[in-house]
């Protein structure tokens, strides 16, 4: 199938309206909602501080209010922090430099020197081409760094959505969005040029009072239902309140309260370099795992594992 005729899972004009209607929301209320974005800001902060090196220009891409460029700045590692969001209504807040769609990077190859993005590439219809472009718009031995969503992600809210549907209405339409587990994109990593790529998920699970407040907020994060393939037609409420009912019989603690699964996916890769360290080619050991099995054995006298 050519590229042209791939199906886009995602709206992404739908997520640019939902991005900028929770804008609007958060920019009038406490920001609660938006504590998964601050938490993966402030893990990649965290990450890029560990690095033993510094990155001139630095770019924040996709990552909306300005979380990620803030914990880019406060890592110490970082010079300039251009800030590219889809939105202009993320301009509103300071330190947007310009206004990009992170799914199609507009930067020329080797101008960056680290590259970072919070809970937003998962929501890209070609992943593969977005890394490849992010990978060509380092330099030599630049950093890419992001987090996203992956794995069972909702897994709760998509099952109690299903068998729903399936007791009141016959059948089930997409609700919840796919996420891909932490393996494959790992593996995305290394098709797209990565050099020593690395990819490991962190759990977060979030309790509510029930599956309407975990929708709330899903609606105040600009992340409800954006799958092309979503149904046009509101649920019966009838669907709704069952739902809610399967979501509390199956996935609730003892004191009644829901869990909801957010797994966040930590991406990390560099653009090649001749420093960096390289793997050993397929039977370029010099020694053998015979030959060091019989040194251990003849270490320990040939009597087994020694208690010291």
């Amino acid at each position: 199938m050519a590229e042209s005729e791939r199906p886009e899972i995602f709206d992404r004009r739908l997520l640019a309206l939902r991005r900028a209607r929770a804008l609007a929301r958060l920019a009038t209320s406490s920001g609660d909602a938006d504590f998964l974005l601050a938490h993966a800001a402030t893990d990649l902060g965290e990450r890029l501080a560990a690095v033993s090196r510094d990155f001139p220009l630095a770019l924040d891409l996709g990552g909306h209010r300005g979380h990620v460029s803030t914990a880019l700045a406060a890592s110490g590692r970082v010079g300039t922090v251009l800030r590219a969001d889809l939105l202009v209504e993320d301009r509103a807040v300071p330190g947007a430099a310009l206004v990009a769609d992170d799914a199609v990077p507009p930067f020329a190859d080797a101008s960056l020197d680290l590259v970072a993005s919070a809970l937003s590439l998962h929501l890209v219809n070609d992943l593969p081409g977005a890394l490849i472009q992010i990978r060509r718009a380092l330099r030599p031995d630049g950093l890419f760094l992001a987090n996203l969503l992956g794995g069972d992600t909702l897994f709760e809210l998509k099952d109690a959505f299903l068998l729903a549907e399936l007791e009141t209405l016959g059948g089930a339409t997409p609700r919840v969005a796919p996420f891909a587990d932490t393996r494959a994109l790992g593996a995305l990593l290394q098709r797209a040029g990565f050099a020593l790529p690395v990819a490991d998920v962190d759990r977060l699970t979030v309790r509510y009072g029930d599956m309407f407040a975990l929708m709330r907020d899903l609606r105040a994060m600009g992340a409800a239902n954006m799958l092309t393939d979503r149904s046009r037609k509101p649920l019966p409420r009838a669907t709704l309140v069952r739902a809610a009912q399967i979501y509390g019989e199956r996935h609730a603690d003892p004191d009644g309260r829901i869990r909801a699964t957010f797994d966040l996916v930590s991406l990390s890769g560099w653009a090649p370099h001749e420093s960096q360290q390289k793997p050993l080619k397929p039977g370029s050991a010099k020694a053998s795992l015979a030959d060091a099995l019989s040194a251990i054995e003849s270490e320990r006298g040939g009597k087994g594992p020694r208690s010291d």
